[in-house]
């Protein structure tokens, strides 16, 4: 079984990936000059010797299911020239959106399909879609061009830097591919495309800013189909939620009215909590209606509603029309404003359950955001259900994860008492294949709620420092991020370096 086997990610990046593929061999372990490899029953022992000389070490083989070898492979991280000549399905179909719906407009009639160019952006998309990959950032050097990928939230380079006589074309290739204006480029530029591969569409949106060495482009990846089968089953259980922060939430979102506020940088799944509050909630009994920018995955029975600042139609003005449609529960994507602001806690005390977030550092810090606004904290404070503070964490992967030792002095760094933490058992991943040598797969969410209780409420009113309401919530048994997070460290489901990374040091 070697996908149970614990492969050394290191020895495999020392090995052409173009070798790997031509013998279909997987390196499994070296010793003392001697190298173990993986291959199939079907292996040609008269090759044996070829290699041999080819990596100029002595070979021992060992025989594997094909199937399985394949499967590595496809995940090597440096396989992109390989797939280019492996994958036949490869060939990315851009899908054009018409009047009488939809177009597959085979673009490399623009340009040659042979085009090295056409086929490097085609195998970094492709690529990209196999590795539960965000974003694909390239970034222009003042010699090179480098393109990166973002998983979990961290960007990593996906392959060698490339030369910088082909910046051109590969920005070209992008813009012509979201139909962007290939002359200019002193302006930024924003785009989108649709691509169908395996019977799928997957969307992207593009994103170009000229920079001191020429263009940067961003492509953001919204594989809204595999999002779809994840938001199926979506519910607060399988965001990772806490137990104790879990019963409260469902009890408010559970109440007929009032403000639920969720709070956190960009990109700290604050949508998602939403989403995943709805779909515990909703019914064929109640209207629910959702105005956001954009709306980022479909939710059935739910009205949702995009912002179109363009054509005038702002937070606020969506928000005003929603209640002239009678809804029961309203979602609004983001508090931007103080008149979304205000409409939003009057809707909430006039009889509607309001979700909705707001960009801040905690639980206390959105306090001073509404009062920064304007907001009359008398009816902020009535409208409130309760605030979560969220963010995201990444986990260790489980196929690489170990035990780490970590002493006294990172201990009292990561603000821990070493006399407590000294016999805890802490783990780290070291980087396997499965999470492409990050030691990191998937992520789970690490929160703070507030529950607005009458003392808390009095002190808000009483305009009393953020210090005290602080002091009376961890009275009441609120857990702050950070004690959410050593939590998560103590359970092995992260690591100390990754909270680190995400939560101030209390």
């Amino acid at each position: 079984m070697l996908n149970g086997e614990n492969l050394d990610y290191n020895l495999i990046k020392t090995i052409p990936v173009d070798l790997m593929f031509s013998y279909n061999f997987v390196p499994i372990r070296e010793e003392d000059g001697v190298l173990l490899i993986a291959v199939a029953k079907d292996f040609d022992i008269s090759n044996l010797e070829k290699l041999e000389s080819k990596l100029g070490k002595r070979i021992i083989i060992r025989h594997e299911d094909e199937e399985e070898i394949k499967e590595i492979l496809k995940k090597s991280e440096s396989s992109q020239r390989a797939l280019e000549e492996a994958s036949s399905e490869l060939k990315l179909q851009i899908v054009k959106e018409t009047e009488d719906g939809e177009d597959v407009l085979s673009i490399d009639s623009v340009a040659k399909e042979t085009s090295p160019i056409v086929k490097l952006i085609d195998t970094v998309i492709y690529n990209a879609l196999q590795k539960r990959v965000s974003d694909i950032h390239i970034e222009t050097r003042d010699d090179s061009v480098v393109i990166k990928y973002r998983v979990d939230g961290v960007l990593y380079q996906a392959m060698d830097k490339i030369d910088k006589k082909y910046h051109n074309e590969i920005i070209s290739r992008i813009k012509v591919m979201a139909e962007l204006d290939i002359a200019e480029k002193r302006i930024p530029q924003d785009g989108r495309f649709k691509v169908r591969l395996k019977g799928k569409n997957v969307d992207f949106r593009v994103s170009i800013m000229p920079t001191i060495h020429g263009e940067d482009a961003v492509i953001r990846i919204l594989d809204k189909e595999s999002t779809d089968k994840e938001l199926k089953d979506l519910n607060l259980d399988v965001l990772g939620f806490p137990e104790r922060d879990k019963k409260k939430l469902r009890k408010f979102i559970k109440e007929p009215y009032g403000m639920i506020l969720v709070t956190g940088p960009t990109g700290s799944g604050k949508t998602t909590t939403l989403y995943a509050c709805i779909s515990e909630i909703k019914t064929e009994e109640d209207k629910i209606i959702t105005i956001e920018d954009p709306v980022e995955y479909q939710l059935e029975g739910v009205t949702q509603i995009p912002v179109n600042e363009k054509k005038g139609l702002t937070f606020a003005k969506g928000l005003r029309s929603i209640l002239r449609h009678d809804p029961d529960k309203i979602m609004v994507g983001e508090i931007r404003d103080s008149e979304t602001a205000t409409i939003a806690i009057q809707s909430a005390l006039t009889g509607h359950l309001v979700f909705t977030t707001v960009h801040a550092n905690n639980v206390f810090d959105v306090l001073g955001r509404f009062v920064h606004m304007g907001i009359d904290i008398y009816s902020f404070v009535s409208a409130l259900n309760c605030i979560l503070a969220q963010r995201l964490v990444r986990k260790i992967c489980p196929h690489c994860k170990y035990e780490v030792k970590i002493d006294a002095q990172t201990l009292i760094e990561s603000g821990l008492n070493p006399e407590i933490y000294k016999d805890k058992v802490f783990y780290d991943g070291k980087g396997c294949f499965e999470c492409n040598g990050t030691g990191y797969m998937g992520r789970t969410v690490i929160s703070e709620l507030l529950d607005l209780s009458d003392e808390i409420r009095e002190l808000i009113i009483d305009r009393r420092p953020a210090r005290e309401i602080k002091k009376q919530a961890i009275e009441q048994g609120m857990k702050t991020l950070r004690e959410s997070a050593v939590e998560k460290v103590l359970q092995g489901i992260t690591s100390l370096r990754e909270i680190n990374k995400v939560t101030f040091i209390e």
